[in-house]
């Protein structure tokens, strides 16, 4: 068993650095993964909504804040509501990985949250990202975070609460350290 972790570990070496990587850079995007705090998180922010409907921003939506091929009219059972969350977080979080921003499970969960909620294009054009690309300090990435609460429009008090949620979290947990991620390889 030592020795197939002493392979992995170096085919990782040898890749990472073939990316101009650490091989502690690609550990920490391989091994973090959004907590189960998260989908509880994004289940009680987003709402269970059986029937499509359109959201705040006039965009058809069902489940748990799914909006991929969703159509008026629409109706899902609540496995079907959570298999497509599961999904789609899935998904939002391989997008986020790729950006190589994240450095503790944290930051992961808030940065899935938000881009989850406004899309990933929206992520990676935002002064958020180049904030946190920058190394800003806690108090600028906070206030980027609290900027994205308006919605059609308005200015929306659920995203107020979701935007301090995820200012809070990207900060709560620290880095991965380096015992923590070669016990994960």
């Amino acid at each position: 068993m030592r020795s197939k972790r002493l392979e992995r570990i170096f085919f990782m070496s040898t890749f990472a650095s073939s990316k101009g990587q650490t091989i502690f850079d690609l550990l920490i995007q391989t091994t973090m993964k959004t907590t189960e705090r998260l989908l509880s998180q994004l289940m009680k922010m987003e709402g269970l909504r059986l029937t499509a409907y359109r959201d705040a921003a006039g965009v058809p939506t069902i489940g748990y804040g799914h909006t991929r091929d969703v159509r008026m009219g629409d109706r899902i059972t609540e496995d079907w509501a959570r298999q497509l969350l599961w999904q789609d977080v899935a998904e939002v979080e391989r997008q986020v990985k790729a950006m190589q921003v994240a450095r503790s499970e944290g930051q992961l969960d808030a940065l899935v949250s938000f881009a989850y909620n406004v899309g990933i294009g929206r992520l990676r054009q935002s002064t958020l990202l180049r904030r946190i690309r920058e190394g800003g300090t806690k108090l600028q990435i906070q206030r980027e975070f609290k900027r994205w609460v308006f919605a059609g429009g308005h200015r929306l008090r659920g995203l107020e609460l979701r935007r301090e949620w995820e200012a809070n979290r990207f900060f709560e947990s620290e880095p991965l350290t380096d015992a923590e991620i070669i016990d994960r390889i």
